[in-house]
């Protein structure tokens, strides 16, 4: 029997990058999927492609930001699938500024959809995981929740914001069989990492970009999504049944290493 066999889960930012290797991983071990994206075309598009795989997966055109639309979002697998017994959210934006440079607007943006998404997911779905006697949650967050690049102040602190929000949903909801964990990842492959690489390569190509982060990084290389999506899918399943309120970093070995250049003993 799959993993997820009778399993009904909701990912949020399904469409892109990471959130579209959580929602196959998670479909391919037998769960009943329902995502959301931002572009109606792109949901479409990305529900069509893991249909044509076989996958049992719903998408949603949704603004995590809109509490409604997040109800909506749960009632939807509730209704298809007949309760609910996983949340992922992995629906987040990036942009750069220094503080001084963050405007009010940029700031509100990025953590209404990186912050107030992951709390309006989360509140929407917790009566339905206590409906079925517990469930689990993993957000996605970022190794920038402890560790800061320049000119990320907003993104910085809504991923550390998204590990202090995910502690408390784990601890007020363990007597209703809910855990609740986080994924900090390095740098993936996605289009987001791919956006930023045409911001910053200069004369160099995008390949060449990501490349060269990716050699910042122990293993030599920057992560594919679905290696993200391998550890957010043990994390939502039973074999990980007493890991709850945790950080889990999936950096290739990024924040191990000591950024000094200390002397030889």
């Amino acid at each position: 029997m799959k993993e997820f066999e009778g399993k009904a889960a909701v990912v949020t930012g399904g469409s892109l990058g990471i959130g579209r290797a959580v929602v196959e991983r998670l479909a391919r071990d037998g769960a009943a999927v329902v995502f959301c994206g931002v572009g109606e075309e792109a949901v479409r598009r990305a529900e069509a492609e893991l249909r044509g795989d076989g996958l049992e997966v719903t998408g949603v055109e949704a603004d995590v930001t809109d509490a409604a639309r997040m109800d909506a979002l749960v009632a939807e697998a509730v209704s298809r699938h007949g309760g609910l017994d996983v949340l992922v959210t992995c629906a987040g934006v990036q942009r750069y500024g220094t503080v001084e440079e963050t405007t009010e607007e940029l700031w509100d943006e990025v953590l209404d959809v990186n912050v107030k998404g992951v709390f309006l997911a989360c509140r929407a779905a917790v009566p339905e995981l206590r409906r079925r006697g517990g469930g689990t949650i993993v957000t996605v967050s970022s190794v920038q929740a402890f560790v800061s690049q320049d000119r990320v102040a907003a993104y910085s602190a809504s991923k550390a914001a998204i590990n202090a929000l995910t502690r408390a949903v784990a601890l007020d909801h363990a007597a209703d069989g809910i855990r609740a964990n986080t994924v900090c990842p390095g740098s993936v492959d996605t289009p987001m990492l791919r956006w930023a690489a045409d911001l910053f390569r200069g004369g160099t190509s995008q390949d060449e970009q990501v490349a060269e982060w990716g050699r910042a990084h122990p293993l030599g290389r920057v992560a594919a999504a679905a290696e993200v999506a391998e550890v957010v899918a043990f994390l939502a399943g039973p074999r990980s049944s007493f890991v709850t309120g945790a950080e889990h970093r999936v950096d290739g070995g990024l924040l191990a290493r000591n950024p000094a250049a200390l002397p030889e003993t």
